[in-house]
């Protein structure tokens, strides 16, 4: 300190702090406040710059949230009914417990854990071709898993009975439910999902460069537990013996084979959009290095939809008679066949289309491939899985299942928000991502 100028009480040198331990402490924590209060400046900064930047945009940008906004007010409306009059109004019943909420909170659960694909070659493999797109398949993966947390909300009648999944209140039940084992894994990857990519937004917001040592472990940690969330949803279905439609052991496999084909091709689709309507631009490459995973995990899926059929058909016994159902009708009912044949042509089509590099590189082609395979494997995990495994029942009496009119707004309404959600998360994110939104120092 130079002579003449006066100490301020509050100043802490180098050396006060080296041989005080008090004044280290006091020092150490003084700069921890600092850093915090900084910290929250920023991140108060983040959210009024993303509310801002929400609001605004183009007139189609306004009509399409437009859009959404009145899709999710027609939803809560059927929700209300239901919740009103309790699951009656839905085409469930005790016979065929789960019906249109289960099937879309099993594919989506497939959308979210597909996001994996996009992470571990970008963060564990150091393919900068992915880099581009792989914030948009996180947030893609936020908006899915939200998306099933709501299903499973809507297909317990009401928010009333959640409490029953809070561990230690309520009726939770583990270890030994599979159940509260997919609320855990779900939760978790959720978590992940959110962190991973609001610290690298957060870092870039103020013009840092993110530290791969934070959250590389996180994406290493994902793609394990990417894989997790589907197998225990897959375990979920195909540990009740009484069920033998689900009891099969390639039932996890398939699972995780039809998520890695549908979430991918939903992100290209995603990926065309935001090309299109938006100035971050995403290669050709990029598109077609996730076309190739697409066709790979469509070809498997398929290969392995063949060997179900071989073993459900050329040996038929009682216990194929759900399969017979889904594919052919059984004894006059036939609900399920329209379903089905639309699928399963569709899946053949768009798999053999992509199997050939010329078409596939075709971006307009490759856009319809995806969006018919998205339809197939959602029609195959949905009414293709799930309503077919209680027909019949265990003794053998058939009670069809079709959806209501105030399940389909409801689901609909789900649909939306997760649309909402996403388009939230990405408008932010891509202007952070193209540098027009910074942290203002003031």
């Amino acid at each position: 300190m130079r002579k003449g100028l006066k100490r301020h009480p509050f100043f802490i040198s180098k050396k006060d702090i080296a041989q005080s331990p008090t004044r280290s402490y006091e020092g150490n924590a003084i700069i921890q406040i600092d850093r915090m209060m900084r910290r929250f400046k920023v991140f108060k900064g983040l959210l009024i710059d993303s509310l801002d930047t929400i609001t605004q945009g183009s007139k189609k940008y306004h009509v399409w949230m437009g859009f959404l906004t009145l899709v999710m007010l027609i939803g809560m409306y059927c929700y209300s009914i239901q919740i009103e009059h309790g699951l009656s109004v839905t085409g469930m019943s005790d016979r065929v417990s789960w019906g249109l909420y289960i099937s879309n909170f099993t594919f989506l659960v497939g959308v979210a854990a597909a996001a994996v694909m996009l992470v571990m070659p970008t963060y564990v493999l150091k393919d900068i071709d992915f880099k581009q797109a792989v914030l948009i398949g996180e947030g893609l993966a936020v908006a899915a898993l939200i998306m099933c947390l709501a299903f499973v909300v809507a297909d317990m009648g009401g928010p009333s009975v959640l409490w029953h999944m809070i561990p230690g209140i309520g009726v939770f039940n583990f270890p030994n439910s599979m159940l509260t084992w997919d609320v855990i894994v779900l939760n978790g990857y959720l978590f992940i999902n959110i962190s991973i990519p609001f610290y690298i937004l957060f870092m870039r917001y103020q013009g840092k460069v993110p530290n791969p040592k934070i959250y590389v472990p996180g994406a290493i940690l994902s793609v394990f537990w990417a894989v997790g969330i589907h197998l225990v949803t897959a375990f979920l279905y195909q540990g009740l013996q009484a069920r033998p439609f689900w009891n099969n052991a390639l039932l996890g496999p398939r699972f995780l084979a039809s998520a890695f084909a549908a979430g991918p091709a939903l992100i290209i689709l995603v990926l065309a959009v935001i090309r299109g309507f938006t100035e971050f631009k995403i290669e050709d490459k990029t598109i077609k290095k996730i076309s190739m995973i697409v066709t790979v995990a469509a070809q498997i899926n398929l290969i392995m939809l063949v060997s179900e059929l071989f073993k459900e058909f050329y040996a038929p016994t009682h216990h194929s008679e759900s399969a017979y159902y889904l594919f052919f009708g059984l004894h006059g009912k036939t609900a399920l066949l329209p379903w089905i044949w639309t699928a399963i042509p569709l899946n053949v089509l768009a798999t053999i289309l992509l199997t050939f590099g010329k078409l596939r590189n075709n971006l307009k082609v490759l856009y319809f491939c995806c969006f018919i395979l998205f339809i197939a494997i959602w029609i195959e995990k949905g009414f293709g899985l799930i309503v077919p495994g209680f027909i019949p029942g265990p003794y053998g009496k058939i009670v069809e299942y079709m959806p209501t009119g105030i399940e389909i707004g409801v689901t609909i309404g789900i649909w939306a928000l997760g649309a909402f959600i996403f388009t939230i998360l990405a408008k932010t994110a891509i202007k952070i991502e193209i540098g027009k939104l910074r942290f203002k120092a003031k």
